[in-house]
């Protein structure tokens, strides 16, 4: 066997123990950029020399203008002097693309992973992480944490309103680290540099250029956007990246471009051979395989991360000809294009409709134009809709005056719309970005990050208020909230009052924390629960579930479905439409324990002065999916969600790391446990790219006998090694199919079984080769129904004493007990469960053997 190659940079360190010399380092990046044919641009080269005289850097350059290497410079520095770098980034999507550019310049053993949701090589000397990550570390370690260098890539992310304050914190809590803050649109930057040194006492640069590699033309478009799509494309103006600023928009025109001819015959097979191996096992995921054939791909925050990698790695080869995606763009994802098209100016930003900012404008257009492919990028801007419309209208009534009657202008659109022209292009294009401010705040999970420091004390938390970059007035508000939290932590013996100070208490799990907003009053509603309740952990569930962000699509798409539901009941009981029109209004999304919910936070908002403004969120996902025994891609089918699989997939990984940290261990019972196993294992089990990829690097030898990582055919998730967690889902396999057979909906019943078989009729079979049909069902359980009018679906129906569970090796037998009125429990089904067949199709495979009466 081949040695394992090494990275390009891994040659140039110096041996252990060598005697380092930074002239020497410095000389050996240089020619490392001549080597891989760079020729480094003037505020390269400054800001190059700035990290290797080991000072801080602000980097402000447009996109495009290589930030990357110098990036790199900082973290083969700190490699090469045995200290530690972390490269902070916005989005999960940034931080992985960055990860796996580290791994291949510097050697996936040096660089490691940590997003919240995935980990990989945690201890490495070199780690990409999200600001939230660095932030949470600065919080609990302060001067003592092991970060010698930090890149915070996309630094204009310090004024965001929600999430600024991770950019502020390493700032002010790390007074021994270097820093390199990057951005194309700083702004005014005089504060930072000025900062910077005065805390540090280390000398801080500032590099700027106006200079772009590639040049960009820009453009107003009054016609039809598929018209502005077919001329690029005949121009050979592509990639081209649509940037529409809603991700339902950006799905949509991505299935209006398939009448559209993009791509010639060897290129369609091109992408074909491209896409052999890849594994498309979503909702979404198969929707996606009919575009990108098309030269057509999506790009949005809603797609599970192994879709958007595979959109990107598509682009950097040249195979798409279009990419329909949000204004995540912006964000410095590695998406290569040559133009850049909007679709409109205005966008909603949570609170109200405006027109983009500067900023928002230059982080998109930007991205046009690629280094030593183009000599130009293009920005284009499409006139509103109504306004391309009138245009045309207005052509046929210039050609024929006499259709002027019958011809209506169209109006601009009542909601959601700020009216943008040609001068609006012109006003973003010549603009300045607005200057940074602090968005600094404080809350439960900073205070108790803080306090769990060794030594740490209230004059910790004190200080890093005092510290921060907010005015004086400010400052004395936020102590004034600081102090209302804290007596709230008290209050609820999480924080303990000592003759050393305050601690936390020695009750909680080592990894604590109250990141959610109102993650203390989801403690203090907890501890008044009757854990021997049959339905505690269902009730739990919601309470915890109650202090998430709601996210918006799914919930309504609970209320569609819902409606659709009560429709079709009203309409077969034949009630007035007035009257069906008023009962549709009342469908609500599921608000399990809703009363108790909002009688407990009134209780507890009443002695917190510090909750006004929060609001409590009752829902229901996690304890749906749980209830229904339903799997993500259940879940997924049954709302239709292919649209939105990532923002499922983000609310269910907030709701598992709450579940883990937020929820105390001593409420933790072992239906809890469970709970809290299969949930985790379910989201192991949906995107395991990541991890895939860095393996994949880890073991690839030389260039001819390795497979690039891109390129290597998934290799899917073991979903039997957390047996616990297998037993939950095997246990919801089998329980979703006795909430159809309750209802006497055997179609659903087949139709799960062959889902969880995802279509393989031998699987759906008895085991003899006759298949479980709908018809099947029904005659199975007739003598069922000819004795007993209800079959239970109710907590004791589920409990353990109904189910049991023979293990072998390589098979398992679960017999499922039917709950009947008369508590007879003669009924039950059996099912065989392939553990080879789950971990090779990352799936149950479960075949049902008998079902029927053992009395």
């Amino acid at each position: 066997m081949a040695e394992p190659k090494l990275a390009p940079l891994e040659p140039r360190l110096p041996e252990p123990g060598a005697e380092l010399d930074g002239d020497q380092l410095l000389d050996a990046f240089l020619d490392y950029s001549l080597e891989i044919g760079l020729e480094l641009y003037p505020a390269q080269e400054e800001g190059i020399l700035e990290i290797f005289a080991d000072h801080h850097l602000v980097l402000s350059t447009p996109t495009g203008s290589g930030k990357s290497l110098v990036a790199l410079a900082a973290c083969f520095r700190a490699l090469a002097m045995g200290q530690r770098a972390f490269y902070t980034a916005p989005i999960k999507a940034l931080v992985s693309e960055k990860f796996f550019e580290l791994c291949e310049a510097l050697g996936p053993q040096n660089v490691g992973l940590m997003t919240g949701d995935a980990t990989v090589n945690r201890e490495a000397p070199i780690i990409c992480c999200t600001a939230e990550i660095l932030s949470n570390m600065a919080l609990r370690k302060g001067e003592h944490a092991d970060v010698d260098w930090v890149v915070m890539d996309e630094f204009h992310y310090y004024a965001d309103r929600d999430r600024g304050v991770a950019w502020q914190i390493p700032l002010l809590t790390l007074p021994r680290t270097r820093f390199v803050l990057m951005s194309a649109t700083l702004g005014n930057t005089e504060f930072f540099v000025k900062d910077l040194k005065m805390r540090t006492g280390v000398e801080a640069a500032l590099v700027s250029s106006d200079q772009r590699p590639v040049p960009l033309d820009f453009g107003y478009c009054e016609t039809p956007i598929l018209e502005t799509i077919e001329s690029l494309v005949s121009q050979g103006r592509c990639p081209v990246y649509i940037v529409h600023f809603s991700q339902r928009a950006a799905s949509e025109a991505a299935q209006d471009l398939m009448s559209t001819n993009l791509l010639s015959k060897p290129e369609k097979q091109l992408l074909r051979d491209e896409l052999a191996d890849f594994r498309f096992d979503s909702a979404f995921g198969k929707e996606l395989k009919r575009f990108i054939p098309h030269g057509v791909g999506v790009h949005h925050a809603g797609m599970l991360p192994k879709y958007r990698r595979l959109v990107e790695r598509l682009s950097r080869k040249g195979l798409l000809r279009v990419i329909c995606g949000t204004d995540t763009l912006g964000v410095g994802v590695n998406v290569p294009i040559r133009t850049v098209l909007f679709t409109q100016l205005c966008k909603f930003d949570g609170e109200r409709s405006r027109i983009v900012s500067v900023r928002e404008f230059h982080q998109i257009a930007g991205r046009a134009g690629r280094k030593g492919f183009d000599e130009r990028g293009s920005v284009l801007v499409q006139a509103p809709a109504h306004v391309i419309e009138n245009l045309g209208i207005a052509a046929k009534i210039a050609a024929n005056p006499k259709k002027k009657k019958k011809l209506r202008l169209k109006k601009e659109p009542e909601r959601g719309y700020v009216a943008w022209n040609a001068e609006t292009l012109t006003a973003l294009r010549d603009g300045t970005p607005e200057t940074l401010t602090s968005q600094f705040k404080i809350n439960h999970g900073m205070l108790l990050s803080v306090l769990s420091r060794s030594g740490g004390a209230c004059g910790d938390a004190k200080q890093l208020v005092r510290q921060s970059h907010e005015s004086a007035q400010n400052k004395r508000r936020l102590m004034r909230h600081g102090m209302a939290l804290f007596r709230s932590l008290v209050e609820a013996d999480i924080v303990c009052l000592t003759a050393g100070g305050a601690a936390l208490s020695e009750e909680l799990q080592q990894d604590f924390s109250l990141n959610q907003a109102l993650g203390l009053f989801a403690v203090e509603a907890l501890a008044s629960l009757d854990e021997t309740a049959t339905d505690y952990a269902g009730v739990l569930i919601s309470v915890m579930e109650s202090i998430l962000e709601n996210p918006g699509v799914v919930l309504m798409r609970q209320v569609n479905v819902l409606r659709t539901r009560c429709l079709a009941e009203l309409k077969a009981e034949g009630v007035e439409y007035n009257e069906r029109l008023a009962e549709l209004d009342k469908v609500e999304y599921p608000k399990p324990e809703a009363e108790f919910i909002y009688d407990a936070f009134n209780l507890f908002a009443k002695n917190q002065p510090w909750v006004a403004g929060f609001n409590i969120a009752p829902k229901s996902i996690v304890r749906e999916m749980f209830e229904l025994g339903a799997s993500f891609r259940d879940y997924v089918n049954e709302y239709g969600l292919a649209r939105a699989e990532g923002v499922l997939l983000r609310y269910l990984t907030d709701a598992y790391r709450t579940l883990r940290q937020t929820v105390p261990d001593k409420f933790k019972t072992e239906d809890v446990l469970e709970i809290e196993d299969w949930l985790g294992a379910e989201l192991r089990s949906i995107d395991a790219s990541l991890i895939d990829e860095w393996e994949a690097l880890q073991c690839s030898e030389s260039d001819s006998e390795s497979t690039a990582p891109a390129q290597q055919a998934e290799r899917p998730h073991d979903i039997t090694h957390n047996r616990r967690a297998f037993r939950v889902t095997v246990r919801n396999a089998a329980w979703r199919i006795v909430r159809a057979l309750a209802i006497q909906n055997y179609d659903a019943a087949s139709e799960a079984l062959l889902a969880w078989c995802e279509d393989d009729t031998i699987c759906a079979s008895d085991g003899q080769g006759k298949l479980w049909t709908s018809q099947r069902f029904a005659e199975s359980l007739t003598p069922y129904w000819t004795e007993y009018d209800a079959l239970l679906t109710n907590a004791d129906a589920r409990g353990p004493s109904r189910v049991s569970i023979d293990e072998t090796e390589d098979i398992w037998t679960l017999r499922q007990s039917l709950s009947d009125p008369e508590d007879h429990l003669e009924w039950s089904f059996t099912f065989q469960i392939d553990l080879k067949a789950s971990r090779d199709a990352n799936r149950v495979m479960l075949t049902l053997t008998s079902l029927g009466s053992t009395g």
